[in-house]
């Protein structure tokens, strides 16, 4: 054994980095949360209607074991990343504040480039690959008019490969762009949790400064009304307006329809599928 590559392996470690790191996600994020639902009405009626969607769904007993089943698995997913993966990323050393900003927007438009190709080509049955994990993906979409707490109803497989892609995204861009501040990693963890709950919101408000917001869960609403619909990325809609994924309703899918059955035409297929 190379006592010196342990030596060195063990020098890059900051486990107090990862543990400041998680309770200031949890504590920054819940302050938030309390801070906006006290202060902002919009936010107010929203989470009203978000959890009474949730206590009514909750009375189902499948819908129930599936998030309890989930909350059990949630202190694995973080002992793995903050006690394996992210003490190997984390600094505490002084940064300029541009430096924190570019780190925050490249690892959360890095892991949705990823996440993209993944929720596209292995989630839904689209391209060479032809959907593999669609069974997967399709525990999350039987919430076909979802809420906010609906982010969490889903297979653990794909738990896990969620938070692992952004981990491995953290980790990666690490390697190369050198330790993240503990700061970075607060901010952008809250922002990419955030963001995934958002889009799941029954969500009302569509006036200035929330059309952004309305915009957002209105398209992962058109997403999961069908198992046929764009809307891949999860950050953003940059990646689905570039490769052309995006589902203002029924257009998308129109046109995946289309596409389908003119393959079928050529190959003779009595029975078209119509998923992405």
């Amino acid at each position: 054994m190379d006592s010196a590559f342990f030596t060195s392996l063990l020098a890059d470690y900051h486990w107090q980095y990862s543990l400041i790191a998680l309770v200031g996600i949890f504590a920054i994020d819940y302050a938030l949360k309390w801070l906006a639902v006290l202060v902002v009405p919009t936010f107010r009626e929203a989470s009203a209607v978000n959890q009474a969607a949730y206590r009514e769904k909750m009375e189902k007993p499948a819908y129930a074991a599936n998030q309890s089943w989930n909350r059990k698995w949630g202190p694995v997913n973080l002992v793995v990343i903050f006690g394996l993966i992210l003490p190997f990323c984390l600094t505490m050393d002084p940064q300029p504040w541009w430096r924190v900003l570019l780190d925050m927007f490249v690892i959360l438009m890095f892991y949705d480039f990823f996440y993209y190709l993944v929720h596209r080509f292995l989630f839904h049955d689209a391209g060479f690959l032809g959907g593999p994990l669609i069974w997967v993906h399709a525990v999350h979409h039987r919430q076909q008019h979802p809420c906010r707490q609906d982010s969490s109803y889903i297979h653990p497989i794909e738990v896990m490969l969620g938070l692992g892609l952004y981990a491995a995204s953290i980790f990666v861009l690490s390697r190369f762009m050198g330790d993240f501040h503990v700061v970075t990693i607060i901010v952008t963890w809250i922002a990419f949790s955030e963001i995934n709950l958002h889009n799941h919101d029954l969500w009302k408000a569509d006036k200035f400064p929330f059309k952004y917001l309305n915009t957002m869960a209105f398209m992962h609403h058109n997403h999961h009304a069908k198992f046929t619909g764009g809307n891949f990325a999860t950050i953003s809609l940059l990646y689905d307006w570039m490769f052309g994924t995006l589902d203002y309703g029924d257009e998308y899918t129109q046109k995946v329809i289309a596409r389908n059955q003119a393959k079928a035409a050529k190959t003779g297929a009595a029975n078209p599928a119509d998923g992405t």
